[in-house]
């Protein structure tokens, strides 16, 4: 089949436009669907992801330790990262779990950001796996999820997004607020969109999406009345510049 550039598409098409962005109909065009959990939300805002705390970007790109809470007990477990180099292009690599006892397993590529990690080969691990370098947290795999849940993201270089849709939902009847943040480049983590709501799940749908140049990060934050949890996440088209 001929590709159709997206400026054409038809809103009438028999398929959802998702469908066709992943088998590459829309020239240039592709996405990502980025889901995070914060276990223990409370009355201080949190990122919406793994490690319960405001989430922290690398100042430069660096090297990543891999590490699993259970030592050799997971050694031999294959863990894929994914995520930016020092231009803000993508990279993956996958390391293979060995032994611990020297701070974890190294990356050979340097990463500016990393957005997803998952076990990719072996089989599940038994403790939790960090990745992390100088002591910061970057991603983290709980043994229950064998992946990271992470509502955070970066735009990479020669790309641009369009946030497409967005989703929050809570386990118990708190109050809760939750902000969308973004960062342009050079610029700061401001609201962008903000939610509020009392344990009924919330999706919104964008038809006018905004427009997310390249290298600009996005992240949901979220606070609640009393300790909670809180799943949250959003879907962006990306465009290759």
């Amino acid at each position: 089949m001929a590709n159709i550039k997206f400026e054409n598409f038809q809103r009438n098409m028999d398929f959802p436009y998702g469908l066709g962005v992943r088998k590459g109909i829309y020239d240039n065009m592709g996405g990502i669907d980025k889901f995070g959990y914060l276990p223990t939300a409370g009355a201080s805002y949190k990122t919406v992801w793994d490690g319960d705390n405001v989430y922290t970007y690398p100042s430069a790109a660096t090297t990543m330790n891999v590490v699993s809470s259970v030592g050799a007990t997971d050694n031999g477990i294959a863990i894929t990262i994914q995520g930016l180099d020092a231009s803000y292009n993508q990279i993956t690599e996958t390391v293979t779990l060995g032994d611990d006892s020297a701070g974890g397993t190294a990356t050979t590529r340097e990463f500016l950001r990393v957005f997803r990690a998952f076990v990719s080969g072996g089989t599940n691990t038994t403790g939790n796996v960090t990745i992390e370098q100088d002591g910061v947290v970057y991603a983290k795999i709980f043994a229950e999820m064998q992946q990271t849940l992470m509502a955070v993201y970066t735009v990479p270089a020669g790309f641009r997004g369009y946030l497409i849709a967005g989703n929050l939902s809570v386990e118990k009847n708190q109050p809760v607020v939750a902000k969308l943040m973004t960062r342009l480049p050079g610029g700061v983590l401001r609201v962008s969109g903000l939610v509020t709501s009392f344990g009924v799940p919330f999706q919104r749908v964008w038809q006018i999406p905004p427009i997310l140049p390249e290298k600009t990060d996005i992240e949901i934050r979220a606070k609640a009345g009393a300790t909670t949890s809180i799943a949250a996440g959003f879907e962006i088209l990306l465009e290759r510049l």
